[in-house]
């Protein structure tokens, strides 16, 4: 014996959903579609057809072509409008994500720029720093050149990229020799004069005009004439033990 199938769902059983009914959902709004259409127009016809006189109880109704056509058309545009919604708020929420990106770059590159900057105002106070000290020691250093020009002398031999010992021993032999490191030594036989014993004196007065009373202006005389002359304070000291001048 068959069972029997019954006409109606199963009591708990659900329908799925239409595709209009869940892009409504999705988008808050309910969607036309054919067959609420479809309902609408067979409501309203039968509605027309129960008001008319001697209208018999189960009257069919059936639509035309057309009309299902233009149903049709106005659910699938509907269905076409909200997808594109959707996708508008989906391009809308990528956009503010790809702002939001683009803003927290922009902001890592400018405290990136803002550390840089900061670190290298610090490095250039902490060399300014030290130029004004190494140039107040060797401004102390020329200020005391009368009482001590071997220090002067030692500084301003840098210059020149003689900054060994050797080169300084040999000019501390040859200007100990010549006057004894004395800014005021005169030899009164020749007229040479002053630390480096200039011949005559007033050579150093393309130095400065204070050739007679300033060790610095002499020393820095002396200096360059070994340099153009002899190349270094060795092969001078080395032609004055020769020749017993230089």
């Amino acid at each position: 014996m068959s069972q029997y199938e019954g006409r109606h769902r199963p009591r708990h059983a659900k329908a799925p959903a239409p595709r209009s009914a869940v892009l409504g959902k999705a988008l808050g709004k309910p969607a036309v579609t054919s067959s609420l259409a479809l309902a609408v127009v067979a409501t309203t016809a039968a509605g027309v057809t129960a008001g008319g006189k001697g209208a018999a109880p189960a009257a069919s109704f059936t639509l035309s072509n057309e009309a299902i056509s233009q149903a049709n058309e106005q659910s699938n545009a509907a269905i076409e409008d909200a997808s594109r919604l959707v996708a508008d708020r989906s391009a809308a929420n990528v956009s503010r994500s790809a702002l939001g990106e683009r803003q927290r770059l922009q902001a890592a590159a400018a405290a990136e720029a803002a550390a840089k900057a900061r670190k290298e105002a610090a490095e250039r106070a902490a060399r300014e720093k030290a130029r004004k000290e190494l140039e107040a020691r060797q401004a102390a250093i020329i200020a005391n050149a009368i009482a001590d020009p071997r220090s002067v002398a030692k500084l301003l031999m840098l210059d020149y990229g003689w900054g060994g010992s050797t080169q300084f021993s040999c000019l501390d032999s040859l200007w100990t020799k010549e006057s004894g490191w004395n800014y005021q030594a005169y030899n009164a036989s020749s007229g040479a004069y002053g630390i480096p014993q200039a011949l005559p004196g007033s050579k150093m007065s393309t130095v400065g005009a204070d050739w007679q009373t300033n060790p610095v202006t002499q020393i820095k005389w002396g200096l360059n004439y070994i340099s153009t002359v002899y190349g270094t304070p060795c092969s001078a000291w080395a032609h004055s033990q020769a020749t017993n001048w230089y």
